[in-house]
């Protein structure tokens, strides 16, 4: 086992192959595009059963009003809303169980205050339905934390950002305050406030659990009308042309039988883009490598608020007594090639990315210079050129949804995000104004697939993966082609 300090020496001095980091592995990291079939993760993966899947948890109806495809996040927040909403009819599907694809692995922070208001609404929302209204209806626990959030600034344009987040959660409720250094210090005594100008403290941030929030998500579905399949991969996705030309969705098609339909929601992840491409459908997203590291036990670290330094691109996750170490990454590592077949694996972490991490977060708490590392988390997840999702009816074809992209945000903003899609599908918009989610903001006619994805790259490593995860004002995507009116196409 090594020791944090130990390697950022080494890694900096040298950059030789660095030694076995987790008490069970004997190899060394690499960033080999092949998962691995098994890693160490700081909790139990309860929703993957051990042996091999029969068929389809659940038989397949002929039809529904909708078909949800994906068990992450979104599909569930998307199927039980539109339950909740009274479409019982709706079915979603999982080509193997919940949240096995990037889900299961995310670090499942929630921060109240984001610099629009929307989103806001939108994390607002989200916290109300895992933290009250699940409990609520099931009766279970979805494993809500209410530990808080502490935003680090280490300058003066940082600090007045921070106080600009204060005053617009002032308006909708969100208890905050601005501390100094030294009230900082006496929040969280292990950190490091000598460089800080001060920080922004939300007492109710807080982390879920991703197994226990979309399980109990499929079961208040469940109890609605709506019904859940697992273990059954989508294979196909009908389309017809009507009498005025128009292209709309018809059925979905498995392994397993038909569902006929007029409405799919693509809540894939980074297989999104796979699943359009099956109803001619241009999904505009990448998917990239995107990990953390869970830390051995520290001494004091109890009960302590996650942190996010947003200079650094760095955050520091409460795991009980330990730590998760995470950010977004200068140079990503890109999954070029999507494997269908990747349920509940991981990748193998390449540390020459991952250390800008590390060293931010030693910098920040000085006790993780002396900590080992317990396990790590390397996993796929799908990022956009302007770091936001991608959302709404594709303006190819009537009837499909999107619901993906979301950029390691997707727990967060599934609650929020999943109403707004029910009441899109089901009254034609939403309810809030979501013209930056909406995917009629890139153009649909994209006739040379190979510069689209270059523009993806350059946009994503540019904007998404900044130290400051927010675009710059002064940045936009520049795509072939003009942007399609907001109205509904023909």
């Amino acid at each position: 086992m090594a020791f944090l300090g130990t390697l950022v020496w080494k890694v900096g001095r040298c950059r030789v192959a660095l030694p076995p980091l987790c008490r069970a592995a004997s190899r060394c990291y690499s960033s080999s595009p092949e998962p691995t079939t098994e890693k160490s993760v700081p909790y139990e993966k309860v929703l993957k059963q051990e042996g091999p899947l029969s068929g389809p948890t659940k038989p397949l109806p002929k039809s529904a009003e909708c078909v949800v495809i994906g068990g992450g996040s979104l599909g569930c927040q998307t199927v039980y809303h539109l339950a909740k909403m009274g479409m019982t009819n709706v079915v979603l599907l999982e080509r193997d169980r919940l949240t096995a694809g990037t889900t299961w692995h995310t670090a499942g922070l929630l921060w109240q205050l984001r610099p629009s208001d929307v989103e806001v609404e939108l994390l607002a929302h989200t916290r109300q339905v895992v933290s009250t209204d699940l409990e609520q209806e099931t009766g279970l626990h979805t494993g809500w934390i209410q530990n808080g959030g502490l935003f680090i600034a280490s300058n003066k344009q940082r600090l007045d950002e921070y106080k600009r987040l204060m005053s617009l959660g002032k308006v909708y409720g969100i208890e905050s305050h601005v501390l100094t250094p030294a009230e900082t210090k006496d929040l969280y005594p292990l950190m490091n406030v000598d460089d800080l100008y001060g920080t922004l403290y939300v007492p109710k941030d807080g982390t879920m659990d991703p197994a226990g929030t979309c399980t109990t998500l499929a079961r208040a579905a469940t109890a609605r009308g709506a019904t859940v399949i697992e273990n059954c991969a989508v294979t196909g996705v009908q389309v017809h042309t009507d009498d005025l030309g128009v292209k709309r969705v018809s059925a979905v098609e498995t392994d397993h039988g038909t569902v006929q339909t007029p409405c799919v929601v693509n809540c894939a992840g980074v297989w999104a883009e796979k699943l359009g491409k099956m109803a001619g459908v241009n999904v505009p997203l990448i998917a990239m490598h995107h990990a953390y590291v869970v830390t051995e036990r520290i001494e004091g670290i109890q009960n302590m608020p996650n942190v996010r330094d947003h200079d650094a691109s760095v955050y520091l996750r409460l795991q009980g007594d330990a730590l998760s170490v995470g950010g977004y990454e200068a140079n990503p590592i890109f999954w070029d090639e999507v494997s269908e077949k990747f349920a509940f694996s991981l990748f193998d972490l390449d540390w020459d990315v991952f250390m800008q991490h590390i060293e931010g977060a030693v910098n920040r708490v000085p006790a993780l210079e002396q900590t080992g590392i317990k396990s790590t988390v390397c996993g796929p997840e799908s990022f956009t050129a302007d770091h936001k999702p991608l959302m709404g009816e594709a303006p190819e074809v009537r009837g499909y949804f999107l619901g993906c992209g979301f950029n390691s945000a997707g727990m967060m903003l599934g609650g929020g995000c999943g109403k707004e899609l029910a009441h899109w599908i089901i009254h034609g918009r939403p309810e809030k104004d979501m013209y930056g989610y909406d995917i009629r903001r890139f153009h649909h006619s994209l006739t040379n697939n190979n510069r689209w994805i270059r523009n993806m790259r350059t946009a994503s490593t540019r904007c998404s993966l900044l130290r400051n995860p927010y675009p710059p004002k002064n940045y936009s995507v520049v795509l072939p082609g003009n942007p399609v009116p907001l109205d509904r196409l023909p």
